[in-house]
């Protein structure tokens, strides 16, 4: 086993078949476990920069596993890639390349010595560099090309120079420039728009990275008719990527949306009714519902159906029959009125929330309420204890209020008889004068 593990962390059957590097042209190899796997095929998958990969002959029997970086046979040189898959998928992997059988492969010479790397990191140093100074070149010899990208080889002998045109460019004045410039030999690969977006990667409009620089290998050309199976608004701002080009997911789901096409009535056809005759306004696809309006233009007394009823009116029509409406009676209902530009609004979002919080506070409520019946058996035991806590205190109350008049009259002085008398005498002696 390899002591790397998978950069993702999810695999725990094998680490000899995860590789260090995370990109779309990894391979899981299954069969990495096997007894003998690495001896049962002398071909090697090697990977360069991507999406450049190519597949060697282990002529010199070394032992070679999933990561290790070797030196490999190149014209001129040598170039230095890494290791990416060894034993029984090989060929497998070399049919799904469409690699003809007679193709003469190249040899691996050896593991990457010191000496290799040195040269290798020198040479990719200068990528960024030559790739900037070559565009100022095609630019001063008034080619229509963009290079988009530039890859030396591994010992710095060669460059391969990706460009992109929309028409054929002349560029044997370009290649001599850029020899005598850099001073190694020059190749050119042209390449899609499709095909840059992968190299320089991104994020799409759906907030993943972009396909074509996680997974996609093959890139199958996309039409409009894609979107018109789909029924999306022919928007070239919305349908186009950011290669410029028509989004290679709209390809994804068209073969579902053909089939449900299959099961719904044509636009042409007109449903009668009694008092009405509904045309085709909009349907959804994948719900199998269709919307009718009574006017052909714009949308007026809007009536949403299934195809199975949209179906059973047209029979009936055919038959000479109109039904009362189109909604079958039991299910008649008021309909309302709806904004066709509802899904752009941006307070959309806004509405779903105010539902949540408004269900929030109801079972806040019926939770009160619920706590507070409980409650009031509780509520009535204790009021009922207060009422009998004053009666309880009142006749201490009045005890109290008894002992205090005693101990007052205790407290005054007693007069004596003959003070007494005198204040007889004297109230008898303001009698007389008076």
């Amino acid at each position: 086993m390899n002591e790397y593990k998978c950069g993702s962390g999810g695999c725990g059957l094998c680490t000899e078949g995860c590789s260090r590097h995370t990109n779309k042209l990894n391979s899981y190899d299954w069969l990495a476990d096997l007894p003998d796997n690495a001896q049962a095929c002398n071909i090697v998958e090697v990977q360069f920069k991507p999406p450049r990969k190519g597949y060697f002959i282990n002529s010199n029997n070394l032992t070679l596993e999933k990561g290790d970086i070797v030196a490999v046979e190149s014209s001129p040189g040598h170039d230095i890639g890494t290791v990416t898959m060894t034993g029984r998928l090989v060929p497998l992997q070399i049919k799904k390349a469409n690699l003809k059988p007679d193709v003469e492969l190249k040899r691996i010479y050896r593991k990457a010595k010191p000496v290799d790397m040195e040269k290798f990191e020198e040479a990719k140093a200068r990528e960024h560099d030559t790739m900037i100074a070559s565009r100022q070149i095609a630019k001063d010899l008034g080619l229509k090309m963009k290079i988009g990208d530039v890859e030396y080889q591994g010992d710095g002998n060669k460059a391969i120079f990706y460009y992109i045109a929309d028409e054929r460019v002349d560029f044997r004045q370009l290649i001599k420039v850029l020899a005598e410039r850099f001073r190694v030999r020059i190749e050119m690969k042209q390449i899609g728009a499709r095909q840059e977006a992968g190299r320089i990667g991104g994020i799409g409009p759906c907030g993943r990275e972009l396909c074509c620089a996680t997974w996609m290998t093959n890139f199958i050309s996309v039409s409009t008719s894609a979107a018109r199976f789909q029924d999306l608004s022919l928007n070239p701002q919305k349908l186009a990527g950011q290669c410029a080009k028509l989004k290679c997911c709209l390809n994804y789901e068209v073969d579902q949306y053909v089939e449900s096409l299959k099961r719904l009535p044509s636009r042409e056809i007109t449903l009668q009714t009694e008092d009405n005759e509904f045309f085709f306004f909009k349907a959804d696809i994948l719900a199998h519902t269709i919307t009718y309006s009574t006017d052909k233009h714009i949308l007026a007394n809007e009536t949403t159906i299934s195809a199975r009823r949209a179906f059973e009116i047209i029979t009936m029509n055919r038959n000479g029959k109109k039904p009362i409406a189109l909604l079958e009676e039991e299910k008649s209902v008021e309909t309302k009125s709806l904004d066709l530009l509802e899904q752009e609004n941006i307070t959309r979002f806004d509405r779903n929330k105010k539902k949540k919080r408004r269900k929030e506070n109801a079972e806040n409520k019926d939770g009160g309420k619920e706590r507070s019946q409980q409650n009031q058996p509780n509520r009535q035991h204790n009021k009922q204890e207060r009422q009998a806590q004053p009666n309880q205190q009142a006749q201490p109350n009045q005890q109290n209020v008894q002992n205090n008049r005693r101990n007052n009259d205790n407290r005054r002085p007693r007069r004596n008889n003959s003070q007494r008398n005198n204040g007889g005498n004297k109230n008898n002696e303001n009698r007389n004068n008076n």
